[in-house]
């Protein structure tokens, strides 16, 4: 071997029908049907159906499918104790970790080995009930409060929000969450899919995988990279000020959070409906400055760099307008993206093979005696 993909760029490790990322033409589907499509048709309850059964559901599928979901809720008693008593100061993707890789301990279907395929589908299914429920019941914790009573009338996004908050959310607050899980449901090879893949390849256990996979989620270079947005937006202050600010970082050489994408060579598929309901968020809060500072930053960018917006710069806004907290813009990340690791995970078990990939030495070729200790 004389070179290498340096980050394994360009290097094709598995077959999926999950997602199709187009990275040249700025597309994106689940399973044959086209992201905006979804994001217009179908909830993301539906998406689950489609990612983890391979087809979209009827009537009849997606009600029982809904009803399995919402009954799934629950969190075992040695969870719910762990999150009262977790550091109110902790990171909530760390929280989330570690939780996550706690609900292994209360499962025994959890086992390593061949897998019991109807056994990991019950889990998948379990893991993309209680993410979510992770995350709003320390969020509430943390603020010395209770968890509010878990319902079962009310879907994925509404639920979350109105753990969150105490009370049931307004129909289009539900709906752009129901939107933005959606467009982060499944993202082809990125990182954390990578690294659930890996794990589960050793035949080791669903948790397992998705813990790896959140771990991966929370670093700026993947899923906290909607965090740094807002903060870079709270950093400017002002419309009046971005100029100064991005041409600052251009200057110094430093990232501009939220713009251009490792795959995607033009705008970001998911970009535009977040961005949409960005602006209609705004618009209703009387409060355009976030909307208006994206902009600009986005056409400097373009004009400069050629370089377009990604999902992660548009949904730093729509988070922070739905008045979620900046930590935990990442932890909605992955909520979201439980459903097209799990989807993953499950592919993988199909058909798995251990993940095995060389190194490129570079250390000496000439081997050395090892010293005594007393003349090193």
């Amino acid at each position: 071997m004389t070179d290498y993909a340096r980050g394994l760029e360009g290097v094709t490790a598995n077959e999926s029908s999950l997602s199709n990322v187009v990275g040249d033409i700025g597309e994106l589907s689940y399973l044959g049907y086209h992201i905006d499509d979804l994001v217009k048709n179908c909830t993301y309850e539906e998406v689950i159906y489609l990612l983890h059964n391979g087809r979209l559901p009827n009537q009849s599928e997606l009600a029982a499918f809904e009803n399995g979901l919402r009954a799934d809720r629950g969190l075992p008693d040695g969870v719910i104790d762990f999150l009262k008593k977790a550091p109110r100061q902790a990171a909530p993707m760390d929280v989330l970790r570690t939780a996550v890789s706690m609900l292994g301990l209360y499962d025994e279907r959890a086992t390593i080995g061949e897998p019991d395929h109807v056994a990991n589908a019950a889990i998948a299914l379990s893991l993309c009930a209680k993410t979510a429920i992770i995350v709003a019941a320390y969020h509430r914790f943390r603020q010395g409060l209770e968890l509010p009573p878990i319902r079962k009338d009310l879907s994925e996004a509404q639920h979350f929000l109105y753990l969150i908050n105490g009370s049931v959310p307004t129909e289009n607050a539900a709906h752009i969450l129901d939107v933005a899980l959606t467009l982060h449901a499944d993202h082809g090879m990125n990182a954390s899919t990578f690294s659930a893949r890996v794990t589960i390849s050793t035949l080791s256990d669903m948790y397992s995988a998705v813990t790896a996979a959140i771990g991966t989620l929370k670093g700026p270079l993947h899923g906290g990279a909607n965090e740094g947005v807002i903060h870079m937006l709270l950093e400017i202050g002002d419309p009046s000020k971005v100029d100064e600010y991005v041409e600052g970082k251009l200057q110094r050489k430093e990232k501009i959070m939220g713009i251009g994408h490792r795959i995607y060579k033009t705008l970001d598929p998911r970009a535009p409906h977040l961005r949409r309901l960005a602006v209609q968020l705004t618009e209703e809060l009387g409060e355009p400055k976030w909307i208006i500072m994206c902009e600009r930053i986005a056409e400097i960018m373009r004009e400069r760099k050629h370089l377009e917006a990604n999902v992660d710069f548009y949904s730093a806004t729509v988070y922070h307008s739905l008045g979620i907290p900046t930590d935990l813009f990442t932890p909605i990340f992955a909520i979201a993206r439980t459903s097209g690791w799990t989807a993953q995970v499950l592919e993988q078990l199909r058909d798995n093979r251990l993940y095995r990939p060389l190194t490129l030495y570079t250390g000496p070729e000439i081997l050395s005696p090892v010293p005594p200790i007393e003349s090193r």
